[in-house]
């Protein structure tokens, strides 16, 4: 690979990220709003260097669903290019990925979890281009997820740098042998919106069935087990109890396979009429609109793209205090903090949120007012390119 014509302050960075992703996750929110950006100038810091970005992803031979990530990606303007793959670690996948990666002659290369790394790393395209590792945690549901984390562990041996998202993943990665010094932290980022038109608001509470007087308590987020919503259940029904006067309703934006669970756990409580399960959508700020707080009650986060999303809107938070939920929200400040596995905390912070409309109003302005000053793609962008020159130097 040739670097030696770069121009350190003029030529753009070609940057090749590889994610594995069907629909628009959070990572892939991220990744996509920062290859917008970082493809434009910056008129605030003009010694900044631009990105060439492609952005590489996987393909299952026989899946016929659209893949909303390569729409999102094709919508931002941006270039692409799929790995066909017969199954999830087609050996197949390494020639397309060399192959690939040699075409576009990166200075730097950026995979996401654990499929990314490992293919990057069996394809021994570690040893020819500087590569940047993104780390979002790990969850261990069952023997195959325990087994691929362990894999992730070796993969991980081999980038110049790992960005994470929090201060305990940093921590965790030390413990599994990778030094600090190898280590960034870079939060999620999120752009402040617009508020939602209060006809889009009122579509969303008249498709839900929801009366007119119903105070929405919502959560977002995929139905797995460490999102813990049968626990927000459990808070839901205490919060009736220590707040009958008020009418509320319980709505969940998501799916996924703690499904069922949740169903079950809402008619044990006899909650069924009031739990409303809104499926996956693709625009959630009618719902932000929509509700007097959000809830997280999650066992394990890194960077929740939620919260930060919540923040944005103005909508108060109550949230568990796990992974780097207390670096984005502090307790009493721009939001609620409780115990992770603790209806009954749980349903005090919202309760309070509820009830409390001062203190909601508060919470809620101090939280979009941090977002305002921390948390926006640009920071973001600039944070990013600052951790390509690392991982790049002597080059920019």
């Amino acid at each position: 690979m040739d670097l030696t014509t770069t121009n350190n302050s003029l030529s753009p960075i070609r940057m090749v990220a590889i994610m594995e992703a069907s629909t628009v996750t959070g990572p892939a929110k991220n990744l996509i709003e920062f290859c917008r950006r970082a493809s434009r100038s910056d008129p605030d810091r003009p010694d900044l260097p631009l990105v060439d970005p492609l952005i590489v992803t996987y393909v299952r031979e026989g899946v016929t669903a659209s893949n909303q990530f390569l729409g999102a990606v094709t919508a931002a303007g941006l270039s692409s290019q799929v790995i066909h793959e017969r199954s999830r670690f087609d050996r197949h996948a390494l020639r397309q990925l060399r192959e690939c990666i040699a075409a576009h002659q990166p200075h730097v290369v950026q995979t996401h979890s654990v499929k990314s790394h490992f293919l990057f790393r069996a394809a021994g395209l570690h040893k020819l281009y500087p590569w940047l590792a993104f780390h979002h945690g790990y969850t261990a549901t069952d023997l195959k997820m325990k087994a691929y984390n362990q894999l992730d562990r070796w993969s991980l041996q081999a980038p110049r740098l790992i960005v994470t998202v929090c201060g305990p993943f940093a921590t965790e990665l030390v413990r599994s042998g990778v030094q600090r010094d190898r280590i960034r932290i870079l939060h999620n980022s999120v752009r402040l919106p617009q508020p939602p038109p209060p006809e889009a608001v009122h579509a969303v509470r008249c498709k839900l069935g929801l009366a007119s007087d119903q105070a929405v308590i919502l959560a977002v987020g995929r139905f797995s087990y460490e999102k813990a919503h049968t626990d927000l259940i459990a808070a839901f029904a205490e919060l009736k109890r220590i707040a009958p006067q008020r009418s509320i309703a319980l709505v969940l934006v998501g799916d996924g396979p703690e499904r069922r669970n949740i169903e079950s756990a809402a008619a044990s409580a006899d909650l069924t009429s009031q739990v409303f399960f809104a499926g996956q959508v693709s625009d959630v700020q009618p719902f932000y609109g929509l509700a007097v707080a959000l809830a997280l009650p999650s066992h394990s986060e890194g960077s929740p793209n939620v919260v930060l999303e919540a923040m944005a809107a103005g909508l108060p938070v109550a949230a568990t205090a796990v992974g780097g939920v207390p670096e984005l929200l502090t307790h009493e400040s721009t939001g609620l903090l409780v115990e992770p596995r603790a209806p009954a905390q749980m349903a005090a912070a919202l309760a309070r949120l509820l009830c409390d409309e001062p203190l909601a109003r508060r919470l809620a302005e101090r939280a979009r007012d941090r977002i305002a000053a921390e948390f926006q793609p640009e920071n973001y962008r600039r944070s990013l390119v600052e951790i390509y020159r690392q991982t790049i130097r002597p080059l920019y």
